[in-house]
């Protein structure tokens, strides 16, 4: 295995934890090794969020086949 270098799900789940914590608005560009990734929600008071976008650019960087 190697590093991955944007993962959107852990972007989304550090935005998400920040805002929570008022450490950064609901709406995060984040700078990862990989490129930008862009986060938009609506946070209700801290307690909910709804409306979670991802938006960024996606790169294939991997084929295979398995044989089953």
């Amino acid at each position: 295995e190697d590093e991955t270098l944007s993962c959107g799900t852990g972007v989304t789940a550090a935005v998400l934890a920040a805002s929570h914590q008022n450490l950064v608005k609901s709406k995060c560009n984040v700078v990862t090794r990989g490129g930008n990734l862009m986060v938009d929600c609506i946070n209700h008071n801290n307690r909910i969020f709804t409306d979670i976008i991802l938006s960024g650019p996606a790169e294939f960087i991997f084929e295979g086949t398995i044989e089953i």
